[in-house]
């Protein structure tokens, strides 16, 4: 089994979903006793959201550079960024590491294409939602239409990650604005929607909406697991 690199902190809210996730999956996989490897390096996202907040972007892959050397030096085989957000400096970090980093993006496509959807609907922080580190790479590398709301849709969608859903306050109103922003997105022809947030899943399930969610924590794990366990399989074939 190979041992999973972890930077997460973005915020711990979700990264404890990964680190449930990531060790019930391979124990649904192995069986017994067993749970994965890892290794998790996790920020103060205090320190994360005003670089964000402050557009110091330098600053930010600064930090998650150093955090996955860290992670590297400490004997990862390979890393999972924890957040969507901070996939805007992906490239900059897989330059610095040796190990391989698996894009979020690309475990979320994957599921898409494989789904038959090829008009999808994208939530998640204002930064991913406009700027193209996100939704180009899902346009130019996997051939999806995204749309993404209008930007009174955003604002509202960025306003609560920020102020409840990275806190882990759950608020039955704030469900509502989603389901209301997403079916919006469902009136222009998407045929499903990503929850491009880690933390958007603790607020909207499945049983919410009227098309696929494709929750980006849940897939990226999912990917890990599958990474983690390639040369178990070999060995089980």
């Amino acid at each position: 089994m190979k041992t999973i690199g972890l930077l997460g902190g973005m915020s711990w809210e979700s990264s404890s979903e990964y680190y449930r996730l990531i060790n019930q999956g391979i124990n649904r996989k192995l069986g017994g006793h067993h749970s994965a490897k890892s290794i998790m390096v996790s920020v103060d996202f205090e320190e994360v959201k005003h670089y964000q907040h402050h557009g110091e972007w330098d600053k930010a892959t600064g930090l998650m550079i150093e955090g996955a050397q860290q992670i590297e030096r400490g004997g990862a085989d390979f890393l999972l960024i924890c957040t969507n957000t901070m996939h805007k400096m992906a490239d900059d970090v897989q330059k610095a590491i040796d190990i391989p980093l698996i894009h979020i993006a690309d475990a979320t496509a994957k599921t898409i294409k494989e789904a038959g959807v090829t008009k999808i609907g994208l939530l998640g922080t204002a930064f991913t939602m406009e700027e193209e580190f996100y939704k180009g790479l899902l346009s130019s590398r996997h051939g999806l239409e995204v749309v993404v709301p209008d930007q009174e849709g955003r604002q509202l969608v960025h306003d609560i990650i920020y102020r409840e859903l990275c806190l882990g306050k759950i608020v039955p109103a704030s469900k509502m604005v989603y389901q209301q922003v997403i079916e919006k997105l469902i009136d222009k022809g998407c045929q499903g929607v990503i929850l491009g947030c880690t933390e958007i899943s603790l607020l909207i399930k499945q049983g919410d909406v009227a098309v696929p969610l494709f929750d980006t924590t849940v897939l990226h794990a999912e990917a890990a697991i599958a990474y983690a366990l390639v040369d178990e399989a070999k060995k089980i074939g």
